[in-house]
């Protein structure tokens, strides 16, 4: 077992992830959270990806804060990834989750030999394999169904209900409309509750369609809840949050899926990321004896 250095009594241990056969030569200036310097505990032929932070800004109470405060999170989910990007350049590396942290360098060499067995079969799955990030968007104005009449777009403009022409109309005769002005109005409102209903269905099936395609590419997929549009700096609504694992062979026909999907569908924007280290393909929370953010062994 190898560990670099000790930490004192107000500090803890920050872990990024676990490569498999990484030369120490590429952590070399690597700084991490907080500006953090970055260094390996090494245990059962893996080594750790690892920082000494302070227990004011990552202990318990100090990450309850902090993981609301979204300048924080980005600053620090920024500096966690490319610690592990810089690292999976060098050498296959399993991601574990932002802020994951534990109470020195023994423990978690400690979890480097518990889990060893566990951390070499996720880094075999994970070796020659990326993820790829693709999201679809659509504009406010594209679920209400009044945009355009393209294929790709929205519902157009209303259009009567039946039979073409215009409805008979007649007066009464105290000088009124039959039915008035409460009655056109809730037939406008439920025809703009039908059309909004259908342009979300149609966009939901393009949206579930290009998903079809690309997951062919892909040796796995995984869904993701809508980001908030702080974090995506978008105002459309985010309809597809997709994560794929790719093998590093595939990966032009999955491009070649996006392209094609944004020349069919305009009225939809299709963003596309990666490569990443496969973050969502690694569960970080059980079996690998993982700290849960605000959880770790002091």
């Amino acid at each position: 077992m190898t560990t670099d250095t000790g930490v004192a009594a107000d500090t803890a241990v920050y872990l990024y992830g676990v490569a498999q056969d990484l030369d120490p030569a590429a952590l070399r200036g690597t700084a991490g959270v907080a500006g953090a310097p970055v260094r390996g505990v090494r245990a059962a032929g893996l080594t750790a990806l690892v920082s000494t932070v302070r227990l004011e800004e990552y202990g318990e109470a100090a990450l309850r804060a902090n993981l609301e405060d979204l300048g924080w999170l980005e600053a620090t989910a920024r500096a966690h990834h490319e610690v592990v990007d810089r690292a999976a350049h060098a050498a296959p590396t399993a991601p574990v989750r932002i802020a994951t942290i534990y109470r020195d360098d023994e423990r978690v060499a400690e979890v480097l030999a518990a889990q060893g067995e566990r951390f070499t079969e996720v880094l075999d799955l994970i070796t020659g394999r990326s993820e790829w990030g693709v999201k679809i968007y659509a504009d406010a104005g594209v679920l209400r169904g009044d945009t355009g009449g393209t294929p790709g777009g929205g519902m157009g403009e209303d259009v009567p209900d039946s039979g073409g022409g215009l409805e008979p109309s007649a007066e009464s005769l105290t000088g009124t409309t039959p039915g008035g002005v409460g009655t056109a109005y809730l037939r406008r409102r439920q025809q703009e509750r039908r059309r909004r209903a259908d342009a979300e269905r149609r966009v939901a099936g393009q949206a579930d369609a290009v998903h079809t395609e690309l997951a062919d590419h892909a040796v796995a997929s995984r869904h993701h809840p809508p980001q908030d549009p702080r974090l995506t700096g978008r105002s459309g609504v985010q309809v597809l949050n997709v994560a794929y694992l790719l093998d590093d062979d595939q990966v032009e026909g999955f491009l070649e899926v996006t392209r094609a999907a944004r020349e069919r569908l305009p009225a939809l924007q299709v963003e596309v990321t990666g490569p990443w280290p496969p973050y969502s393909f690694i569960d970080t929370s059980a079996g690998h004896g993982a700290a849960t953010p605000g959880a770790g062994e002091r």
